[in-house]
């Protein structure tokens, strides 16, 4: 059975589907170890399985619409973790979750490594947890750079074509290598 995302709206999949469904943005040689975050019934966020290794990886939150997962350095978990809050907190849109995280690493209150450290996202419109599968899945790559700019990395500040990384948000304290392969058609 193949659930649209806007259906888990409702009741998150049970603990050992959404371990199936995060692990799916992970690098196949590192999921044995890494921990995975999920939702509780109140769509807290909780921990389902700790980790091995240096990788956390979140399944989809079921309070919004599609699929979408997501792999990253532990270290991002301080940067990723206020995220979650400013958004469970509501009121503002992406872009002032952003720069109020940006604001606070600025200030010393929000940890943020200054080494490049990676996240992996994976989305999708519907998870089938019988076949473990994403229908139309897409990953996409994000190297964050804390304040690397164009000149610093060589990279354009916007993409120059299908799957050529570029970096977005230069010079801010989450700055990031993005890589965005063409969509299968």
């Amino acid at each position: 059975m193949c659930v649209p995302g806007i259906l888990l709206a409702q009741t998150p999949p049970a603990a050992e589907a959404q371990i199936a469904m995060a692990l799916h943005a992970a690098p196949a040689e590192r999921r044995d170890g890494a921990a995975v975050l999920g939702y509780d019934s109140t769509g807290a966020p909780v921990e389902l399985r700790p980790g091995k290794n240096d990788l956390i990886c979140l399944s989809d939150n079921p309070k919004a619409e599609g699929i979408s997962v997501a792999c990253y350095h532990k270290d991002l978990e301080p940067f990723m973790a206020r995220g979650r809050e400013l958004t469970a907190q509501g009121g503002t849109d992406g872009k002032a979750r952003m720069m109020t995280r940006f604001k606070e690493i600025e200030s010393g209150t929000l940890p943020m490594p200054r080494e490049a450290r990676m996240l992996y996202v994976t989305t999708g419109t519907s998870y089938d947890p019988a076949s473990n599968t994403i229908a139309e899945s897409y990953t996409r790559w994000v190297i964050y750079v804390p304040f690397a700019t164009a000149e610093t990395t060589g990279l354009p500040t916007k993409p120059s074509g299908p799957g050529s990384p570029w970096l977005m948000d230069p010079g801010t304290p989450g700055a990031h290598i993005m890589i965005s392969p063409p969509r299968p058609k």
